[in-house]
């Protein structure tokens, strides 16, 4: 989803809607959600592990989903309304004319991917999991994998499974702007690098993938 039907990345200013508008004392810890990001780069921790710190700092360690709610339906509202690509509104509706099934997937965390999902059109979402605790809370915490690199190949699969589609799911297109999903491009019938970056770039082009500009 990020950088390939949006033009920018969500999660961050998804975390940002929701602390500014829910406890905008929680802005104050941006500081440190920055040092979190360079321990990050200096490969100390993944990111799945980035994800979880920023979510407890920007969301709390345990809230209701109940009191996120409106907050993911307001977030997904501006989304859609300022950060879709033009391309992707296009291929979203030439896909859905030749009556496939569109699949979102995405490191996004579910808890909002869904709802840009649902505006869009998409039938179905993969996506980053959260932990849903005692008292029905959401925890800082993924459940499962990450949905980035081989494991959203692999959470592709279980959904595939889930869905009764093993093996006679059909023709696959699968469009992405990042090289990390290289897994997805060499296992679907119809790779399309999407604003790829140069390594993904360098890659469709030597395994002939078609290349697209969505502006």
């Amino acid at each position: 989803m990020d950088r390939t039907v949006t033009r920018y990345a969500t999660y961050t200013p998804f975390l940002l809607h929701c602390a500014r508008r829910r406890q905008p004392w929680r802005l104050a810890l941006t500081p440190v959600a920055a040092v979190s990001m360079v321990i990050y780069t200096a490969k100390l921790i993944d990111r799945a592990r980035l994800k979880e710190i920023n979510h407890a700092l920007m969301l709390g360690h345990l809230v209701q989903p109940s009191q996120l709610r409106p907050l993911v339906e307001s977030f997904a509202d501006k989304t859609v309304a300022a950060n879709i690509r033009p391309g992707a509104r296009d291929a979203i509706a030439r896909d859905t004319s030749e009556g496939r099934r569109l699949v979102l997937a995405t490191a996004s965390y579910r808890l909002y991917a869904e709802a840009i999902a649902e505006r869009l059109g998409f039938d179905d979402v993969v996506a980053t999991g959260s932990v849903v605790g005692l008292g029905e809370k959401l925890v800082a915490r993924i459940e499962g994998e990450n949905c980035y690199g081989p494991a959203k190949k692999r959470m592709i699969d279980i959904w595939l499974e889930a869905e009764g589609l093993t093996g006679k799911h059909g023709h696959v297109r699968f469009y992405s702007d990042h090289v990390s999903d290289a897994p997805v491009f060499e296992w679907s019938d119809e790779p399309v690098a999407v604003n790829p970056h140069g390594r993904l770039r360098r890659l469709a082009q030597a395994r002939g993938w078609r290349i697209e500009d969505w502006g």
